[in-house]
């Protein structure tokens, strides 16, 4: 037995029974804890299969692992050499405890902060990266979600076909449609697929004003926003999903998808370069821009902007930089005939076949 002078008082329940065991703790033997209660019976606690369970008042409270429901209390201060063997208190934590509250504290703000830096700008550039058929067979599944409810005439689908053509004549990725819903919107899926509503269709005063929202959409195309946005809004998730029948649900979620105003800005710009290469009026673009203005009373206040505009810088801004983008004195030549226009005006309500939305 070790010298009285390396003995503490303590008071230990065995986790056999509900009965209250007193007296004192020796640690001479290696690796064992001695119990010796005052009647001289002798309790011997492996010390590896101690574990520290908390502090109360000014006690430390020991269990173990072999034996769940026992309790071992000691006085929270003990001599330096006992101290050394019981295992280390833990108030927030292993590490915690290890570094200190504050220091931790420090080293979690650091981490939050990088996790949100990577969460906001990774989109950026994972977006670009994504394979261009894993982003087709996620757009397929989505256009096939919409079933029955695209519009489609032969004339409609001809005259799509040479508005496409005009404005993005080398690119064979991209699939244009009409999506038999009133709103004014026109969206980008993934895999290239570009649906302008019949809303904004109806909206329009000039095949030109559809070309340059077609234009628009194609510069998304060109510049992979829409992986960009997807990634931002609906997370990894919606990727790694895979074309199944639950991505293609999220196509109404895709409907009212919004990119960043770097992005919006960039798809304008693409616009305006790909008009000019085919010979196209801007002027189409601003007149839709300025009627959207006049109509929502959006006077470069981005509080009022309609609801396809809703993400986009505001429609004066907008209309200036395709009017500024206009050459003057010279002759553009028309994106569609009256007729080719007239069956895009007329291609839902032509279509026998087609079904509406319920959105309510």
């Amino acid at each position: 037995m070790s010298d009285p002078n390396d003995a503490v008082s303590a008071v230990w329940y065995d986790g056999v029974n509900a009965l209250r065991h007193q007296g004192e703790v020796h640690w001479d033997r290696p690796a064992v804890l001695q119990l010796v209660e005052s009647n001289g019976e002798l309790l011997e606690c492996p010390l590896d299969d101690l574990r520290f369970a908390e502090v109360i008042g000014n006690r430390r409270i020991y269990s173990r692992s072999s034996i769940p429901d026992f309790r071992l209390r000691l006085p929270r201060e003990l001599p330096e050499d006992l101290a050394r063997l019981l295992p280390a208190a833990s108030v927030y934590g292993k590490w915690i405890d290890r570094f200190g509250l504050w220091r931790a504290a420090a080293v979690l703000a650091v981490f939050s902060a990088a996790c949100a830096a990577l969460f906001m700008t990774a989109p950026q550039w994972l977006g670009p990266m994504i394979p261009w058929s894993w982003e087709q067979r996620l757009g397929d599944a989505m256009v096939g979600n919409f079933g029955n409810r695209l519009c489609s005439t032969p004339q409609s689908d001809r005259a799509l076909a040479k508005l496409l053509g005009e404005i993005d004549p080398g690119d064979r990725r991209i699939r244009v449609g009409i999506a038999n819903i009133g709103i004014v919107n026109a969206v980008t899926l993934p895999g290239g697929h570009i649906l302008l509503f019949n809303g904004i269709i109806q909206q329009a005063k000039s095949p030109d004003e559809l070309a340059g929202v077609l234009a628009h959409e194609v510069g998304h195309v060109q510049e992979r926003h829409v992986m960009t946005a997807l990634l931002r809004q609906f997370g990894l998730s919606i990727l790694l999903s895979g074309a199944n029948t639950n991505v293609g649900n999220t196509a109404f979620g895709v409907a009212s998808m919004s990119y960043s105003r770097a992005a919006e800005r960039q798809a304008d710009a693409d616009a305006r370069a790909s008009l000019a290469r085919a010979d196209i009026s801007p002027m189409g673009a601003a007149n839709f821009f300025a009627r959207m203005a006049n109509k929502t009373g959006d006077d470069g206040d981005d509080a009022s902007i309609a609801s396809w505009l809703a993400s986009h810088p505001s429609s004066v801004e907008r209309e200036k930089e395709f009017r500024s983008s206009a050459v003057s004195g010279k002759k553009y030549h028309p994106a569609l005939t009256p007729q080719e226009f007239a069956a895009l005006k007329s291609a839902c309500k032509n279509d026998k076949d087609v079904q509406g939305f319920d959105f309510f």
